[in-house]
């Protein structure tokens, strides 16, 4: 593939410059400091990232079929129900408390079987839209295959850290998007992915600025 570097690219190019080269596709997206954190004094992303950071957002969330989140980032960021499906990926089963109430079948759970909150989890979404994927983890290879199974061909996460870590390592993520923020904020702070080491090589594929900005897509091997 060829590298595109382009400086203050016009928003209308975007839906180009962030096409998916072929289906089906998972990719995730991510915004850090320079200083490598993935939040910033509120404890969310939503304190370090600015508005070409949303610009990309929002056109992620417009190309895709559904969004999938960990339980821990949707709760930290306050999910609510979006114009896409949201598939929220919790080991415990617990449906977060902004997306109990939303229309049927725009939430689905991805859990394991020996979850605490597996039969709540069915009462509050139904049992359709429980996906039980694994004995005591989810597996995440084959949430990518159940959602495919729906049609939903083009994926997009939304982290957090771990379950960015979870899908390169499993070999389900086939992108990386992440943003790069001129900001420093030291302090403690998660990066954009926690876990057990890795070692999973990656192909630079685009470079965006804006404003100082750097927006890139990262695939992998």
């Amino acid at each position: 593939m060829t590298l595109r570097v382009l400086v203050g690219p016009d928003t209308d190019d975007l839906a180009e410059l962030y096409a998916v080269p072929r289906l089906p596709w998972l990719r995730v997206n991510m915004v850090s400091t320079l200083d490598g954190a993935a939040t910033g004094s509120s404890g969310t992303s939503g304190s370090i990232n600015n508005a070409a950071d949303k610009q990309v957002f929002d056109q992620l969330r417009a190309m895709a079929d559904a969004i999938v989140v960990g339980a821990g980032t949707a709760r930290a960021e306050g999910y609510g129900p979006a114009d896409r499906p949201i598939v929220v990926v919790s080991r415990s089963g617990e449906v977060p408390a902004g997306l109990r109430g939303a229309p049927e079948g725009t939430v689905l759970l991805a859990t394991c079987a020996v979850a605490e909150g597996l039969d709540e989890a069915r009462g509050i979404l139904g049992a359709d839209h429980v996906l039980v994927l694994g004995p005591d983890r989810v597996d995440l290879l084959g949430l990518k295959h159940a959602l495919l199974d729906r049609g939903w061909t083009n994926l997009l996460c939304e982290g957090g850290p771990h379950l960015l870590r979870d899908l390169v390592a499993c070999g389900a993520a086939d992108e990386i998007c992440a943003t790069y923020v001129p900001l420093l904020v030291a302090g403690h702070h998660p990066r954009i992915t926690a876990g057990a080491p890795v070692d999973v090589p990656l192909d630079l594929h685009l470079l965006l600025e804006d404003g100082g900005t750097i927006m890139g897509r990262w695939l992998t091997r």
